[in-house]
């Protein structure tokens, strides 16, 4: 590889040097900053709903729904806030919580099939819960009357009463009842299937002498600010597909400098997303709805977060009868599969996107489907990963071919090449049109050289995407220490692999470029032992950048996933084997144990 070359992987290698190093030092400890300032300046008032809701009214203007949960109280613990009213209980094989009675609330969440840390014994995750703790997160459903009306509606402090149904389970929907005094009698059924997908059917029965206007809500609320990763390649906040806004994705930040967003819709979906869980409302998909984000303040923590819809067209109640509304709300984990299923189930514009598959979706989503289609041939997500390393490397063989051809060639040409230098030392010019002469007579590609690196990009890319956002790879185990694929190798080299009693990474300032794992080691190893299948460069500085690259490599991987460390390894590995193979072919000398250790030898000073 010629001095072009050289200098074209540096100009990549320094690039993602600058863009990690900018995550990492500027913008994460900026957003932290902003959001401790955002929680010491938070207002201790008593949590009450905004009137964040906007439905059209017969003349097209815009009435408010009514507030809730004024003088709610702030309980010491989440049990203490779910004690303080009657619930119904939720039971499925996916979920457990309970139904707020008091608003008619879905606030009370647990999902079953994941918990908090690798340890089966930990908490299971919780999603949502009720107003008055520490992290109020809750799901509901209503009417707003419009404009001028005078109608008594249920809001965030009405007491229902629970009119069928015992326990709501994925057999058993239960049903809610209110009163209003004045004619009309409301109710809610709640039904949800076997994974994460609420039915919520509202009714009115009108004993009335009147035909009643209504328009039906549905909304999210969360009334504080969550812990995000904070990454590029991640969305985690509002989000949604709404009509020719198409994908909307915003972060807390965004509609905190926002305050209201609002978007006109048929059908599609809103709500807000985590790494791995996420909240959706999704109206009937032929309904045309006036879709609102919004963020208030009027909360202890200083942040409400709410995502709503609102039927453009009323539902009319006649005198003597009644009408309901049929919506559908999702809480639960961000399985593939089951996104799926949902979105081709109930027919919702693109649901799949509740998954951040990024821009390159068309080679991240099949990279996924790949390694989950050899996980259950293998078993073993990190099999798995080592089975697709294989592949592509056979798909991309005969490119990879011809580039290792080619830089056996230019080890073969090597002498001419500097003879060319020498003849034309004095004349750039000429000296670069003997190269191509050479090259060309030769029907050698310069840089064909690189394509083995930069063919490694999207896959590398599309495989940290894979690891980084599906929830399949949470606490997916490999071997021995491995326990979670997703997360970084949990030993650290600066501790002597656990045997000092002390957690490198604890460091202040430097903790976080010591948390060097068993792993990230083996990788720099692999690669500084790829790089020394060619002699070392003539020109020190270039000598010693290739050096060095190893290293650079091993902390700056060592606090990715560790299944793209064992990606990274096993790839190098496979490329000395591969590049080793190709290059005899060619005819061409590798003395890989000769070059290593001249690696270790002492260069001579030169003479003055």
């Amino acid at each position: 590889m010629n001095e072009n070359n050289r200098n074209m992987i540096l100009a990549v290698v320094l690039s993602m040097l600058v863009l990690f190093g900018w995550q990492f030092f500027i913008a994460g400890p900026q957003l932290e900053q902003a959001q401790r300032q955002a929680e010491l300046s938070a207002q201790q008032e008593q949590a009450q709903d905004s009137a964040d809701l906007a439905a059209p009214s017969a003349d097209g203007a815009a009435g408010a729904a009514p507030s809730a949960d004024a003088d709610t109280q702030v309980f010491a613990t989440r049990d203490d806030a779910l004690a303080a009213s009657d619930r119904v209980a939720i039971e499925t094989g996916s979920l457990s919580g309970s139904i707020n009675l008091t608003g008619a609330r879905i606030d009370d969440l647990h999902l079953l099939r994941y918990n908090e840390t690798t340890d089966p014994d930990s908490p299971t995750i919780t999603l949502l819960s009720p107003v008055g703790s520490d992290t109020p997160y809750y799901l509901e459903q209503g009417w707003v009357a419009a404009q001028g009306a005078d109608v008594a509606l249920p809001n965030g402090q009405t007491e229902w009463t629970l009119e069928s149904g015992d326990t709501l389970t994925a057999a058993t929907p239960v049903t809610l009842a209110w009163d209003n005094g004045d004619e009309l009698v409301f109710r809610r059924t709640i039904s949800v299937d076997e994974n994460y997908m609420f039915t919520i059917d509202q009714s009115v029965e009108n004993s009335g002498a009147g035909d009643v206007t209504l328009f039906p809500y549905s909304r999210i609320a969360r009334l504080y600010t969550p812990q995000t990763q904070n990454f590029f390649i991640l969305h985690e906040g509002p989000v949604g597909v709404l009509g020719d806004a198409n994908l909307v994705e915003r972060s807390y930040s965004d509609l905190q400098n926002d305050g209201q967003l609002d978007f006109a819709s048929t059908g599609g979906w809103l709500g807000f997303t985590d790494k791995y869980w996420a909240t959706a409302i999704i109206p009937p998909q032929d309904e045309a709805v006036n879709a609102r984000y919004f963020h208030g303040t009027n909360v202890p923590s200083g942040n409400d977060y709410r995502a709503n819809f609102v039927a453009q067209a009323p539902v009319t109640v006649p005198a003597g009868g009644s009408a309901s509304h049929e919506s559908l709300a999702f809480a639960g984990a961000k399985v593939e599969s089951i996104i799926d299923s949902y979105e081709r189930a109930y027919s919702i514009d693109r649901f799949e996107l509740m998954i951040d598959w990024g821009w390159f979706h068309f080679i991240t989503k099949p990279m996924f489907y790949l390694i989950r289609l050899l996980f259950e041939f293998l078993g073993n997500f990190g099999l798995a990963i080592l089975a697709v390393t294989v592949i592509v490397k056979a798909i991309f063989f005969p490119l990879a071919n011809k580039s290792y051809a080619s830089m056996a060639n230019m080890r073969r040409v090597q002498p001419k090449m500097k003879e060319i230098q020498e003849k034309h030392k004095d004349d750039r010019a000429a000296q670069q049109q003997a190269m191509m002469e050479l090259y060309k007579t030769e029907k050698i590609n310069p840089i064909s050289g690189c394509w083995p690196i930069l063919i490694q990009i999207p896959v590398f890319f599309a495989l940290y995407k894979v690891l980084f956002v599906t929830i399949e790879m949470r606490h997916a185990p490999f071997f021995g220490w491995i326990q979670d694929l997703a997360a970084p190798d949990p030993t650290h080299i600066f501790n002597l692999f656990g045997l000092l009693p002390y957690d490198p990474s604890a460091v202040p300032v430097i903790g976080s470029f010591l948390a060097i794992g068993i792993w990230p080691v083996i990788m720099g190893i692999t690669m500084w032992v790829q790089m020394r299948l060619n002699p070392p460069p003539a020109d020190p500085t270039q000598a010693m950048i290739f050096n060095w690259m190893p290293v650079i490599f091993t902390f700056m991987l060592a606090t990715f996933p560790a299944g793209l460390v064992i990606y990274w390894a096993w790839n190098n590995f496979l490329s000395v084997v591969q590049q080793w193979i190709i290059m005899r072919r060619h005819g061409v000398t590798v003395d890989l144990l000769g070059n290593i250790k001249n690696s270790f030898k002492r260069k001579p000073k030169a003479a003055e």
